[in-house]
């Protein structure tokens, strides 16, 4: 065998994958196609929280809710392994556009999650809004800047990653999956880990079973402002900005079934202008740098799959994390890592487990 585990997949999924697993002494090769986080890793706003929590149902809060408890110690780690800053940081968010704020309040204070009044820096963000919304404890960060600094802590523990390598096809022999049959010839292990996103049931094929995951393209605008200029994620009826520390303000996003095109559009660049324009008036077209799209994972409810292929046992799926892939990325990694190892789960992980198909 050429590693104990080969995982599919290098962003961030597979790669906090990848590093859980060589923490617990496996040798992990990772493999992807393209680049190093070059799908919706490099292409996601890193809002490291549910948009909105109290929109999603438990299955959903509880990986993210776990996700985001582990995140500081955890980011903490892959900056001392790697030396780079995905310069995560807490910026707060500010919702805008509650018609009814009861459902957000009651649910902040059954999660003890803080939602003081906005400070006075705040106010001219909220304008007129009757019901502004501000959660200081939500962070960010930033995604390029995490799949590079994940890559080097994986690298750091001896991961092999092999990029730009297309994954064809599972090779399969009495009920195991036996090689990975690639670009570059056929590739090895003990166990396989599927972590590519939107892709996952392409290459699953007839024994996806009930797994469904499928593409959801989002396109996001991107400007330079004056470092500041924005100092709080905004939120408003479906879209957010999001501040970077060097003046940059992501404004996203689309929400799009439209299979595997990557392309952008004009009706989602006027709708996210004038979204940017209405939050921040100065905002303007001269500021726009660029516009891009990425696909994110989709699944029915939100729910992601975490679990061992219930009949090629030695097969497992990461993926379906849809918007929350690197919120939920460390805890998602935890109950992958926990799951081989036969550990007890830190949470119920059972609503992640292989989805029964109708009639078995």
């Amino acid at each position: 065998m050429n590693s104990d585990i080969l995982i599919i997949g290098a962003g961030t999924i597979g790669l906090t994958s990848a590093l859980a697993l060589a923490q617990d002494g496996h040798r992990v090769t990772v493999v992807d196609r393209g680049a190093v986080g070059g799908e919706s890793t490099w292409a996601g706003a890193g809002i490291l929280s549910p948009l909105l929590p109290w929109d999603y149902g438990p299955v959903v809060t509880r990986l993210t809710e776990r996700g985001r408890q582990l995140w500081p110690a955890w980011i903490d780690e892959i900056r001392a392994r790697s030396g780079v800053d995905p310069e995560y940081r807490e910026s707060g968010l500010l919702v805008l556009g509650l018609s009814d704020p009861a459902p957000a309040r009651d649910w902040c204070a059954a999660h003890a999650w803080p939602h003081p009044p906005p400070p006075p820096e705040l106010r001219p963000l909220a304008g007129r809004d009757p019901h502004p919304l501000w959660l200081p404890g939500v962070a960010q960060v930033r995604n390029p800047r995490l799949a590079q600094a994940l890559h080097l802590a994986c690298r750091h523990l001896g991961v092999t990653i092999l990029s730009d390598v297309p994954v064809l096809a599972l090779s399969l022999d009495a009920g195991k999956v036996v090689g990975v049959e690639t670009g570059q010839g056929l590739l090895q292990a003990g166990a396989y880990v599927l972590a590519a996103g939107a892709w996952t049931n392409a290459l699953l094929g007839r024994h996806a079973q009930a797994v469904e995951i499928f593409p959801v393209r989002g396109q996001i605008l991107l400007f330079k402002a004056a470092p500041g200029r924005l100092p709080c994620i905004v939120y408003r009826e479906g879209h957010y900005l999001v501040p970077r520390s060097d003046g940059h303000i992501l404004a996203g996003s689309t929400l799009e079934r439209v299979g595997y095109d990557k392309g952008v559009t004009a009706e989602a660049r006027a709708a996210l202008l004038a979204f940017a324009r209405q939050v921040l008036p100065a905002l303007g077209e001269r500021d726009l740098v660029r516009q891009w799209s990425g696909l994110r994972p989709g699944s029915p409810g939100n729910v992601p799959t975490i679990a061992r292929h219930p009949e090629l046992d030695n097969l497992y799926v990461n993926g379906g994390h849809f918007r929350y892939g690197v919120t939920m990325a460390p805890a998602s990694a935890e109950i992958l890592a926990n799951l081989l190892a036969g550990r007890a789960q830190a949470i119920d992980a059972a609503p992640y487990a292989w989805p029964v198909t109708a009639g078995r």
